[in-house]
């Protein structure tokens, strides 16, 4: 049987078990998937144990995904591209990286929730892994623009640096959205899980703006709940993207994609 798991801290509230559950009994795959609590320090040492226990692949949640890429053997294009990996491929050499977070998201604006992102300005709010992660597939849906907005000017500015080549992006701090208008606002920080949201001016939303958080369940309302006070019409949570992210690194281990239709349906239910 093959053995797969998410590594993360904290990781206890992880949906990706039962969802690769739900993977294996559409495709009729024999496998196992765990939790596992893995503490920054001790990740080098725990990917290395769990290549030589023979685990298949893997995933990783924060806050692994950036210090994972110098971890790994070798990675894809597009992880290589980003700096983020969240999909681990075993090797004989080591790990292979990749990284479906920004294909999952995409797929779950465009196909679940049929959000037009092409011609639309969008906030996207962090600037760490996350929002790393997602950049790049954005940006090659052509917004009209794409801004990130941090705390502090610093890693924005990196990260429009970095990314400025793949279409128009535009780094600034939460304090200077004020004036900006947004069809699409994402927030790729980590607030929510400590129950708070970033601070947003009154008027950064257009009339039937969406609101979107990378994060799914309790995580995500404070961001959701901020949206809908400012006159957000349509919120959600990033339950969506999580099942098509876990689709995208199930069809690299298995070479079959399965359908997320029923999985997403058997999560909200």
């Amino acid at each position: 049987m093959d053995r797969y798991a998410v590594l993360g801290q904290p990781v206890a509230h992880s949906l990706s078990p039962r969802i690769h559950a739900l993977f294996a009994e559409q495709s009729g795959a024999q496998l196992s998937y765990e939790a596992i609590e893995v503490a920054p320090a001790a990740l080098a040492e725990t990917l290395a144990r769990l290549h030589a226990e023979g685990y298949a692949g893997l995933n990783l949640t924060l806050p692994h995904k950036i210090a994972a890429v110098s971890l790994c053997e070798t990675r894809s294009a597009r992880a290589a591209a980003v700096g983020s990996v969240n999909t681990l491929i075993r090797s004989d050499g080591g790990w292979h990286g990749g990284n479906t977070d920004g294909a999952g998201l995409v797929r779950d604006l465009r196909e679940n929730l049929r959000l037009t992102l092409a011609g639309q300005r969008i906030l996207l709010l962090g600037a760490g892994g996350a929002a790393r992660g997602v950049l790049a597939p954005l940006l090659n849906e052509q917004p009209a623009e794409l801004v990130i907005a941090g705390r502090t000017p610093w890693r924005p500015e990196e990260l429009a640096t970095e990314f400025k080549a793949l279409g128009p992006v535009r780094p600034c701090t939460f304090l200077a959205l004020k004036g900006d208008h947004f069809d699409l606002v994402i927030n790729a920080t980590s607030a929510g899980h400590s129950g708070v949201a970033p601070g947003l001016p009154a008027d950064v939303l257009n009339a039937d703006a969406a609101a979107y958080d990378l994060s799914y369940g309790r995580a995500a309302e404070p961001f959701l709940q901020r949206a809908r006070a400012l006159g957000a019409t349509r919120t959600f949570d990033g339950l969506g993207m999580l099942v098509e992210q876990a689709a995208a690194a199930f069809a690299l281990w298995r070479g079959q994609r399965p359908a997320t239709a029923p999985v997403l349906a058997a999560l909200r239910g």
